[in-house]
Protein backbone atom coordinates (compact mmCIF):
# COMPACT_ATOMS: atom_id res chain seq x y z
CA UNK A 1 0.00 0.00 0.00
CA UNK A 2 1.48 3.43 -0.91
CA UNK A 3 0.17 6.85 -0.24
CA UNK A 4 -2.18 8.60 -1.99
CA UNK A 5 -0.45 10.78 -4.69
CA UNK A 6 -1.34 14.23 -3.11
CA UNK A 7 -0.22 12.65 0.01
CA UNK A 8 3.25 11.50 -1.44
CA UNK A 9 3.95 14.53 -2.78
CA UNK A 10 3.48 16.32 0.00
CA UNK A 11 5.85 13.84 1.85
CA UNK A 12 8.72 14.35 -0.69
CA UNK A 13 8.02 17.85 -0.64
CA UNK A 14 8.78 17.57 3.58
CA UNK A 15 11.56 15.21 3.44
CA UNK A 16 13.05 17.60 0.79
CA UNK A 17 12.78 20.62 3.19
CA UNK A 18 13.97 18.47 5.96
CA UNK A 19 16.92 17.47 4.80
CA UNK A 20 18.28 20.77 3.61
CA UNK A 21 17.36 21.69 6.93
CA UNK A 22 19.60 19.17 8.24
CA UNK A 23 21.97 20.17 5.86
CA UNK A 24 21.92 23.48 6.54
CA UNK A 25 21.57 24.20 10.37
CA UNK A 26 25.11 23.56 11.42
CA UNK A 27 25.97 26.11 8.94
CA UNK A 28 23.62 29.26 9.95
CA UNK A 29 22.63 28.06 13.19
CA UNK A 30 19.99 26.46 14.42
CA UNK A 31 16.99 28.23 16.24
CA UNK A 32 15.98 26.97 19.54
CA UNK A 33 13.59 24.58 20.35
CA UNK A 34 11.78 24.34 23.52
CA UNK A 35 13.34 21.75 25.83
CA UNK A 36 9.31 20.73 26.52
CA UNK A 37 8.62 20.63 22.44
CA UNK A 38 11.82 18.42 22.27
CA UNK A 39 10.40 16.16 25.18
CA UNK A 40 6.86 16.04 23.67
CA UNK A 41 7.99 14.67 20.26
CA UNK A 42 10.48 12.08 21.51
CA UNK A 43 7.55 11.04 23.34
CA UNK A 44 4.96 10.19 20.94
CA UNK A 45 7.33 8.45 18.37
CA UNK A 46 9.04 6.31 21.30
CA UNK A 47 5.00 5.97 21.99
CA UNK A 48 4.22 5.42 18.33
CA UNK A 49 7.11 2.75 17.95
CA UNK A 50 6.11 0.92 21.13
CA UNK A 51 2.57 0.23 19.51
CA UNK A 52 4.05 -0.77 16.41
CA UNK A 53 5.77 -3.39 18.29
CA UNK A 54 3.05 -4.38 20.40
CA UNK A 55 1.48 -4.73 16.76
CA UNK A 56 -1.20 -2.37 18.60
CA UNK A 57 -2.70 -0.67 15.34
CA UNK A 58 -5.35 1.59 16.88
CA UNK A 59 -2.56 3.23 19.34
CA UNK A 60 -0.08 3.39 16.52
CA UNK A 61 -2.39 5.19 14.19
CA UNK A 62 -3.24 7.56 17.03
CA UNK A 63 -0.17 9.44 17.09
CA UNK A 64 -0.28 9.89 12.89
CA UNK A 65 -1.31 13.57 12.25
CA UNK A 66 -4.95 13.73 10.70
CA UNK A 67 -3.52 13.96 6.91
CA UNK A 68 -1.84 10.36 7.28
CA UNK A 69 -5.14 9.10 9.14
CA UNK A 70 -7.39 10.09 6.44
CA UNK A 71 -5.39 8.52 3.79
CA UNK A 72 -5.12 5.38 5.68
CA UNK A 73 -8.64 5.39 6.74
CA UNK A 74 -7.83 2.74 9.33
CA UNK A 75 -5.37 1.68 11.83
CA UNK A 76 -5.06 -1.73 10.54
CA UNK A 77 -4.18 -0.62 6.85
CA UNK A 78 -2.04 1.71 8.45
CA UNK A 79 -0.17 -1.10 10.74
CA UNK A 80 0.11 -2.95 7.63
CA UNK A 81 1.70 -0.53 5.11
CA UNK A 82 4.33 0.24 7.96
CA UNK A 83 5.24 -3.79 8.53
CA UNK A 84 5.73 -3.91 4.31
CA UNK A 85 7.52 -0.82 4.04
CA UNK A 86 8.83 0.25 7.09
CA UNK A 87 10.62 -2.66 8.45
CA UNK A 88 13.30 -0.58 10.21
CA UNK A 89 10.06 1.16 12.15
CA UNK A 90 8.36 -1.49 12.52
CA UNK A 91 10.78 -3.79 14.47
CA UNK A 92 14.19 -1.40 14.90
CA UNK A 93 17.13 -3.17 16.74
CA UNK A 94 18.14 0.10 17.73
CA UNK A 95 16.96 3.33 18.23
CA UNK A 96 19.09 6.59 18.78
CA UNK A 97 16.98 10.36 18.66
CA UNK A 98 19.05 13.13 17.09
CA UNK A 99 18.71 16.82 17.89
CA UNK A 100 15.30 18.13 15.73
CA UNK A 101 15.28 21.14 13.85
CA UNK A 102 12.63 23.55 12.94
CA UNK A 103 10.86 23.86 9.46
CA UNK A 104 8.02 26.40 9.75
CA UNK A 105 5.89 26.08 13.03
CA UNK A 106 6.48 22.46 12.64
CA UNK A 107 9.71 19.95 13.36
CA UNK A 108 11.59 17.58 12.21
CA UNK A 109 12.79 15.11 14.21
CA UNK A 110 15.88 12.65 13.08
CA UNK A 111 16.34 9.62 14.33
CA UNK A 112 19.39 6.89 13.44
CA UNK A 113 17.99 3.23 13.74
CA UNK A 114 19.30 0.09 12.77
CA UNK A 115 17.15 -3.14 11.36
CA UNK A 116 17.71 -6.32 12.46
CA UNK A 117 19.94 -7.05 10.14
CA UNK A 118 22.61 -4.47 11.94
CA UNK A 119 21.81 -2.05 8.70
CA UNK A 120 21.78 1.88 9.98
CA UNK A 121 18.92 4.18 8.87
CA UNK A 122 18.39 7.72 8.91
CA UNK A 123 14.33 8.40 9.34
CA UNK A 124 12.86 11.54 9.19
CA UNK A 125 9.93 12.30 10.92
CA UNK A 126 8.37 15.68 10.21
CA UNK A 127 6.16 16.61 12.83
CA UNK A 128 2.90 18.46 13.01
CA UNK A 129 1.61 20.68 15.92
CA UNK A 130 -2.04 20.01 16.24
CA UNK A 131 -4.51 22.96 17.59
CA UNK A 132 -4.55 22.02 20.60
CA UNK A 133 -0.56 21.98 21.13
CA UNK A 134 0.13 18.72 21.25
CA UNK A 135 2.31 16.77 18.08
CA UNK A 136 1.45 14.03 16.07
CA UNK A 137 3.65 12.31 13.76
CA UNK A 138 3.38 14.04 9.86
CA UNK A 139 4.61 11.20 8.22
CA UNK A 140 7.90 9.52 8.00
CA UNK A 141 11.24 8.96 5.69
CA UNK A 142 13.85 6.78 5.73
CA UNK A 143 17.25 6.20 3.96
CA UNK A 144 19.93 3.82 4.41
CA UNK A 145 23.17 5.12 6.01
CA UNK A 146 26.04 3.70 3.67
CA UNK A 147 28.60 2.12 5.45
CA UNK A 148 27.53 2.55 9.04
CA UNK A 149 27.39 -0.73 10.00
CA UNK A 150 26.07 -2.16 13.91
Amino acid sequence: MRFPANVYTRRMRQLLCALFVLAASPLCGAQPIPAGDVQAVRKVIEAQLDAFRKDDAALAFSYAAPGIREAFGSPERFLAMVRSQYAVVYRPHAVTFRAPRRVGDDLVQPVRMTDQEGHSWLVVYPMERQPDGSWRIGGCQIGRLPGDEA
